[in-house]
């Protein structure tokens, strides 16, 4: 199977099991991409790029804008991430008043390699509001899980070592941590923004 096809294995499918698909006859259906009533997301201890232990916790009150992946990831991750930041900054332009009330997050899930100092070179890239967050291999596995992220040593690469193959979905959390929907960092800035537009308030 492509490496590209596995990577986004699970995406189309938290979308459809954590969606309400039934509705009554006189309710609207659900926003695309909700995840309202899901049980993505959970408690975890991380690093940040400064060495500072970051809990899930600390963002209580804040709407949270969450994606794992990796520094060495040759494509998918610094094109979603991309995708994720230019949304969230044309978004930001246009609600300034609400740009600090949401944290944009990158997790590793390559904690072997992706070290606070690797971490904040990258996340520096895309911009001064993303936070990267790394930890031991056991509290990036208990991270992921809790957002139903798949992600596996691949094989040896020439050019940087192995791979990893992974889950790439995009999630808008709430100012309590709850699941409210995926964000289209595969698709596009304008969709990430319209997604903030919709549900941050």
């Amino acid at each position: 199977m492509p490496k590209s096809q596995i990577k986004r294995i699970l995406a189309p499918a938290i979308a459809l099991a954590a969606a309400p698909l039934l509705a009554s006859c006189d309710e609207a259906p659900p926003p695309v991409g909700a995840l309202e009533g899901s049980t993505i997301g959970g408690p975890f201890e991380l690093v940040s790029s400064s060495g500072e232990t970051v809990r899930w916790s600390d963002f209580e009150g804040k709407y949270r804008m969450v994606y794992f992946g990796y520094t060495w990831c040759p494509d998918v991750c610094p094109f979603d991430l991309n995708r994720m930041m230019q949304g969230y900054q044309r978004w930001a332009e246009e609600n300034p008043e609400l740009a600090d009330q949401v944290q944009p997050i990158f997790i590793t899930i390559d904690p072997e390699r992706d070290t606070p100092e690797k971490m904040a070179e990258y996340t520096a890239n895309f911009g001064d509001n993303l936070l990267g967050l790394t930890g031991t291999p056991a509290a990036i596995e208990e991270a992921a899980t809790n957002f139903s992220v798949f992600y596996s040593r691949g094989e040896e690469d020439e050019n940087v070592g192995y791979l990893m193959q992974h889950s790439n979905a995009g999630y808008l959390m709430g100012r309590e941590g709850q699941p409210i929907a995926l964000l289209p960092v595969d698709e596009s800035a304008e969709g990430v923004a319209a997604q903030l537009a919709t549900f941050v308030r």
